[in-house]
């Protein structure tokens, strides 16, 4: 199942142990993250000490077989990870030259009482592809339009399901995102192929909520829009940077590349380069722009408003907030609504820079490392063999996959560890199959990434319950693209839609639309 070259020697693990080797590793990870509310980095690396433990000691593996296959299964992630340090680049140029505040200001002006439920999801949707994070559009834009929300009179569970709908259309589609540049990477195909995959399952469910937003809405239209809230917000956004038409250029640079199928990471570094014109154009300096780039853009203005805010704690006289708001030369908004923008501002804006990627970089080695180890030894062939033994279509392999990486969020509480393993397990057989890799990574995300946020002790779960202040259990019904995604994608899968087969030529393997014959 790997690409390990060193001989094996030791016996092959029975199921048993392959079981009770993933249960313990899903016992360390929900207890780190539902007991302890730890980060998964370090359960992970144990429950790879342990399978290599049990493989020296108990299979008499050698240790050069295990190395070798932790070390080729990091390196199926080298590109993605690449990709994820220009990404972290690209999100701090594109913030400081005014591309992601032009994208946010923009989108702020669809709000309107009637269309509020298709606004929450289009303005989460632009702005998590407009910065490939789903837990950064919560936290921010997320916790605003939570607010306005509530002013119109709409159950939060249901504008929390439809800004994580959003927030998590872009986390699944947008270049930017960690997990959409992981999938294709375990899959073994390139991103932009990914994407385009994605297409065919995740479009027509984006339709089908966008018209469900449109019927619930129509319930909430005679609620008073809190516009204060709104025009705080853009005010501040505009103090701060320059936001024109000129801001979407850098965005529909990337897109255009990656339309017409050019490499993921030159394509993304096209994008950095543009910001970095963009910021020229607009007066930013050399060192403001390299210092975003490597750590990220840090808040000016709406910076020192919300600085302000906390060292009065609480107290009526803002008339300090005042002063600084007439300095910069900021009118139309009182210092209250400025205080409270500025606080959602620092959240959205205080993003990127190379740096900001460590975090998904090391846990992206950890699951790796951890995969490497149960797949050179034999533990996922072993535990896929049984799980596969009855399946006998495509449709089957994929609900298979669907199914897989749905119970590794819910027993690992892990997005990431979510799209490695099933990753790992079902990439020979997709291969076998004569099936495109890229439907293993459309699968991986369809589930792994939508089906994370639905589970309470999942990391991002506990995190947008957190942050939204609504229990997963209670918005998951109304969160209707992250559950309706996976069973769309099954349907179409056995009815025959969208599915690619492999088809050799002279420059490798390429997509067929019908199946190849010898397969």
């Amino acid at each position: 199942m790997s690409a390990v070259h060193t001989e094996r020697v030791g016996r092959r693990p029975s199921f048993f142990e392959a079981f009770i080797l993933t249960g313990i590793a899903a016992t360390l990870i929900l207890t780190a993250v539902v007991v302890f509310e730890q980060d998964v980095h370090i359960p992970l690396v144990l429950s790879a000490a342990a399978a290599v433990f049990w493989s020296l000691f108990v299979l008499k593996e050698r240790w050069a077989v295990i190395e070798e296959g932790i070390l080729n299964s990091i390196m199926t992630a080298m590109q993605a990870i690449l990709i994820l340090y220009t990404v972290g680049t690209l999100i701090g140029v594109w913030v400081t030259s005014g591309v992601v505040p032009t994208m946010i200001y923009y989108g702020l002006d669809m709000l309107s009482p009637s269309m509020f439920l298709i606004a929450t999801l289009v303005i989460c949707s632009v702005v998590s592809l407009a910065t490939g994070s789903s837990w950064g559009t919560s936290g921010t834009v997320g916790i605003a339009l939570m607010g306005i929300g509530a002013g119109l009179g709409i159950p939060a569970p249901v504008s929390a399901g439809f800004v994580v709908s959003g927030a998590y259309f872009g986390d699944k589609m947008s270049p930017l995102s960690d997990t959409t540049n992981l999938a294709p990477a375990v899959a073994g195909t390139d991103i932009f192929q990914h994407i385009r995959a994605m297409c065919w399952t995740t479009g027509p469910t984006y339709v089908i909520v966008l018209l469900i937003a449109g019927i619930m809405g129509i319930r909430y239209a005679a609620g008073v829009l809190d516009t204060e809230k709104i025009t705080a917000i853009q005010t501040l956004m505009s103090s701060e940077f320059t936001v024109s038409v000129w801001g979407f250029i850098p965005p529909l640079l990337v897109i255009s590349l990656a339309a017409s199928k050019k490499p993921a990471l030159p394509s993304v570094f096209a994008g950095v380069v543009a910001g970095c014109v963009l910021a020229a154009v607009h007066g930013v300096g050399y060192g403001t722009v390299m210092s975003a780039m490597q750590n990220g853009y840090t808040p000016a203005l709406s910076g020192e408003i919300a600085a302000l805010g906390e060292a009065l704690e609480g107290s009526a006289d803002l008339g300090a907030i005042g002063a600084l708001m007439a300095e910069a030369g900021v009118t139309g908004v009182t210092p209250e609504s400025a205080l409270q923008a500025s606080g959602v501002l620092v959240e959205l804006l205080e993003a990127g820079g190379l740096q900001s990627m460590n975090w998904t970089v090391s846990l992206i080695i950890c699951a790796l490392t951890f995969g490497g180890v149960l797949d050179s030894v034999g533990y996922l062939e072993v535990l896929l063999d049984t799980l596969l033994s009855g399946v006998r279509s495509v449709g089957g392999l994929t609900a298979s996959v669907i199914g897989s990486c749905f119970v590794t969020n819910l027993l690992t509480g892990d997005q990431y560890i979510s799209l490695v393993l099933p990753g790992r397990m079902f990439k020979e057989r997709f291969e076998k199959a004569g099936l495109h890799p890229r439907m293993l990574s459309r699968s991986l995300e369809d589930s792994g990434t939508l089906t994370s946020v639905l589970i309470p002790w999942n990391t991002c779960g506990a995190y947008h319950w957190n942050t939204l202040g609504v229990h997963p259990f209670e918005y998951a019904p109304y969160a209707f693209l992250n559950w309706l995604n996976p069973l769309i994608a099954i349907v179409l899968t056995y009815t025959g839609v969208g599915v690619a087969w492999r088809r050799q030529d002279s420059d490798g393997f390429v997509i067929a639309r019908t199946k190849p014959a010898g397969i």
